[in-house]
C-alpha cells in the first residue's frame, strides 16, 4: 500500500514545476527553424514519444491496460486532452507576444483555479474537501497561492511598462492579443487536469496491476495524444500555408548537423514538458486524501520557477527597483503558500490516520 506524505508530494511537484518552467528554453538554441516547426517537433516528444516510453518503462502490462481500458474514461480523457491542445497552441503564441514570465503567470494562474475547482464541481465533494481535518489550512494555502499569482502578475504588468516602447516593438510585443491568448490558454490548461481526472479509472487498473507510485503514467498518454492530434493538424496546415515544413529537410542554409541539433533541442524540450507530469503523478499519489490540491500546488510551482527562469533569461533586466520589490513579494507569498498547503495536507493526513 502506498504511504501518503504530502511533504514529499510537495517536493515532487516542485521538481515537476522546474521541468515545466524551463521546457521552452531549448527553443532559443534551435537555428533556422520557425516557431511552428519547433512546436511540431517538441510536440512529438512531449505528447507521444515521452509519455509512451515512460508508461512502457514504469507500468506493468502497459499496452494491455491501454487496450482493455474502459471506453468512457478513455475517450473523455482523449477528447478533453484535445481541448487542451488548443490551449497549448494559444500558450505558445502568447509567449511570443507578451513574454515568458507574464504568459506563465496569467495562464497558469487561471489554470490553477479552473483545474482545481472544475473537477470538484463535476465529480462532487467541493465542500467536503475543505471541511475535513486540515482542509481549512489547505484552503488558506490555496488563497495565498492565488494572492501570490496576482502580485506576480502585477509585477509582470509593471515590467512591460518599464521596458521601452522601442524594444517592445522589436520583440513583437502585443499586449491585447497576448492577453486574449493567455486567457484562452489558462482556461483550457485547467481542462487538462479534468482530462487526467477522467482517466483515473485507467490509473486504478495500473495500480491494481502493481504500478504503485507510477499508476498515473498509464493514463497520461491518452490525454497527451488528444493534445498532439490537435496541434499536429493545426501546425501542419500552417506549415503548408507558410511553406515552413521544408525546414525539416536539410538544404544549403540548413546543414544535416544543424538539423540534428534542432531535433535534439526539440526532443529535450518535449521530454522536459512530459517530465513535469511524471513528477506530478508521483506527487499526486503522495498527497493522499488531499490530491485535489495537487493541481494548484503544481501550477503555483510552475509560476514560481517560471519567474526564476525569466530572471535568468534577463527578461527583468531593465525594470525598476519597485517592480523587482513587487516580484520578490509575490514570489515570497508563493513560497508561503507551498508551505501552508504542504503543512495542512500533512496534518490532515496524520489526523485521518490516527482517528
Amino acid at each position: 500500500m502506498i504511504s501518503p506524505n504530502p511533504i514529499i508530494g510537495t517536493g515532487l511537484h516542485a521538481i515537476g514545476g522546474i521541468s515545466a518552467a524551463s521546457c521552452y528554453l531549448p527553443n532559443t538554441k534551435t537555428k533556422k527553424w520557425s516557431w511552428g516547426t519547433f512546436w511540431l517537433a517538441q510536440a512529438l516528444f512531449a505528447w507521444i514519444i515521452a509519455p509512451l516510453m515512460i508508461g512502457w518503462l514504469t507500468v506493468p502490462d502497459f499496452w494491455k491496460i491501454l487496450l482493455n481500458a474502459p471506453s468512457k474514461p478513455f475517450w473523455m480523457a482523449f477528447l478533453l486532452g484535445a481541448v487542451y491542445g488548443f490551449g497549448g497552441i494559444s500558450f505558445g503564441k502568447a509567449i511570443v507576444h507578451i513574454g515568458y514570465s507574464l504568459t506563465y503567470t496569467l495562464a497558469i494562474g487561471i489554470s490553477a483555479v479552473v483545474g482545481t475547482i472544475l473537477p470538484l464541481i463535476i465529480f462532487g465533494g467541493l465542500g467536503d474537501f475543505f471541511t475535513k481535518p486540515g482542509g481549512d489550512v489547505v484552503l488558506l494555502g490555496m488563497i495565498f497561492s492565488v494572492l501570490g499569482v496576482i502580485i506576480c502578475g502585477w509585477a509582470g504588468f509593471k515590467k512591460e511598462k518599464d521596458i521601452s516602447k522601442e524594444s517592445l516593438n522589436k520583440s513583437g510585443f502585443n499586449m491585447m492579443l497576448g492577453l486574449l491568448l493567455t486567457i484562452v490558454a489558462g482556461v483550457l490548461s485547467g481542462v487538462f487536469n479534468l482530462s487526467l481526472e477522467y482517466g483515473q479509472p485507467i490509473a486504478d487498473m495500473a495500480a491494481q496491476n502493481g504500478a504503485g507510485h507510477f499508476e498515473g503514467n498509464s493514463k497520461l498518454i491518452i490525454s497527451t495524444a488528444g493534445c498532439f492530434v490537435v496541434n499536429f493538424i493545426w501546425y501542419f496546415i500552417a506549415g503548408v500555408r507558410q511553406q515552413t515544413l521544408q525546414e525539416f529537410l536539410p538544404k544549403k542554409e540548413m546543414t544535416k548537423l544543424t538539423l540534428f541539433k534542432n531535433w535534439m533541442w526539440s526532443a529535450l524540450a518535449g521530454t522536459m514538458w512530459c517530465f513535469q507530469f511524471f513528477f506530478y503523478g508521483l506527487g499526486h499519489v503522495k498527497m493522499g486524501s488531499f490530491q485535489f490540491a495537487s493541481w494548484v500546488l503544481h501550477m503555483s510551482m510552475l509560476i514560481f520557477f517560471s519567474y526564476i527562469v525569466g530572471v535568468i533569461m534577463k527578461e527583468w533586466k531593465n525594470v525598476t527597483k519597485s517592480t523587482y520589490v513587487i516580484l520578490i513579494i509575490g514570489l515570497l507569498i508563493l513560497i508561503i503558500s507551498f508551505c501552508i498547503t504542504s503543512y495542512g495536507s500533512y496534518v490532515g493526513e496524520e489526523m485521518l490516520h490516527t482517528a
